[in-house]
């Protein structure tokens, strides 16, 4: 009876044993809580900017065509030229031209001598009416004639003038200063002119300042006109609405103009107004037809801030972690803004108690529902727009 009692005893007690070195295995086997850094998101007052993708167009653009036909004769200037208003570009062979303003000269003197004839005829006849030597009729006729020799006379006169009109116009010049594109005619080729189906010649493009077209859809313009009151009016100052833009290979804001136009009505077909601005060129950097981002002042508000590393994508939509109760990552969708000193704006989404994990996301370990030990970090600005 003694011996079966001990026996059982040490049966329980193995049992015991055994389930306490399994427990201890499973505890030695379990992956610990990866560590994250964590931090609240940095609360600060920011400027809102609204982004939008255009390019660049000429301030003045204007096409170069004959006014006169005939032979080219020679150019004077280099393709791509910088050429001021006033510069010789074309010669049209003059010497037609010439010929017509010596005509047109010797018309303006036998009209001269024809205007004289008659005056003399009138003075004549109106001495003989105090004998009354010469009826009156022949003194209306001898004025009718005066009247016709004057009007043949002011008749020659304008012929003059549009021949040597023609001749100045066989010097083509640039009608504004800018850079001019390459010759369309070379000399030798005869060039039509007249006010249809003239020959082009080349065109030019005022390169400062330099305009910037963007299109803005009905929500924001709404918006801004509600922010500055009327948006057409603000426009329509000296001063105009501040801008900002910068190139595909620019990350900074370097370049500031203003906005002078928007259009009078909205595109019914995609909803959107057309908006430009005006920037200095003063380096002629900027080329007409270049895209790029322009960014207008939409005003200050409170916002929170966490760094562009920590957003994760997820299909369409934007994704940040967090540490919630017990340690479990949380994700939240968030709606983003613009970048500002170094860090992302987050307009919706975000609270200013969550703990946003800022370090330790390259850890397969921390992923929506894992539990992670956190530890306290810092959201700092990097950078200064």
């Amino acid at each position: 009876m003694t011996y079966r009692r001990a026996t059982g005893f040490g049966l329980v007690f193995a049992s015991a044993a055994l389930t306490f070195a399994a427990t201890a295995a499973l505890a030695q086997g379990a992956p610990p809580a990866p560590p994250v850094q964590v931090s609240a998101p940095l609360a600060k007052r920011v400027t809102n900017w609204d982004e939008y993708t255009g390019r660049f167009e000429a301030s003045e653009q204007v096409e170069i065509r004959a006014r006169v036909s005939g032979f080219l004769d020679s150019l004077h200037f280099r393709d791509g030229d910088l050429v001021t208003k006033g510069d010789l570009l074309f010669t049209i062979d003059p010497r037609p031209y010439r010929l017509s303003v010596d005509v047109s000269r010797a018309d303006v003197a036998r009209a001269k001598a024809q205007v004289e004839l008659a005056q003399n005829e009138v003075e004549r006849a109106e001495g003989l009416t105090q004998n009354r030597t010469i009826t009156a009729r022949d003194i209306d006729q001898r004025r009718a004639n005066l009247n016709s020799a004057i009007g043949t006379l002011q008749g020659a006169e304008a012929n003059l003038k549009t021949a040597e009109l023609n001749l100045e116009w066989t010097q083509v010049r640039a009608p504004l200063s800018g850079r001019i594109s390459n010759r369309r005619v070379d000399p030798g080729n005869l060039v039509a002119g007249g006010q249809s189906g003239a020959t082009l010649l080349t065109t030019i493009v005022a390169v400062d300042p330099i305009n910037f077209v963007f299109d803005t859809s009905e929500a924001d313009y709404l918006r801004y006109s509600r922010l500055a009151g009327n948006l057409r009016k603000v426009t329509s100052r000296n001063e105009g609405s501040p801008a900002e833009v910068r190139l595909a290979d620019e990350h900074e804001w370097k370049r500031r103009g203003k906005i002078d136009f928007v259009d009078n009505a909205l595109n019914a077909r995609s909803g959107t107004i057309r908006g430009r601005a005006v920037f200095e060129n003063k380096d002629q950097f900027l080329t007409p037809g270049t895209f790029g981002r322009l960014r207008l002042f939409a005003g200050e508000a409170d916002a929170l801030l966490v760094p562009d590393t920590v957003i994760v994508s997820d299909q369409a939509s934007k994704i940040v972690m967090t540490v919630g109760p017990e340690n479990k990552v949380v994700p939240k969708p968030v709606v983003l803004g613009q970048i500002t000193d170094g860090l992302r704006v987050i307009r919706e989404g975000l609270s200013p108690t969550d703990q946003v994990i800022i370090g330790g996301l390259a850890n397969p370990m921390v992923r929506p529902g894992g539990t992670v030990t956190p530890q306290p970090g810092e959201i700092k600005p990097t950078a200064t727009n």
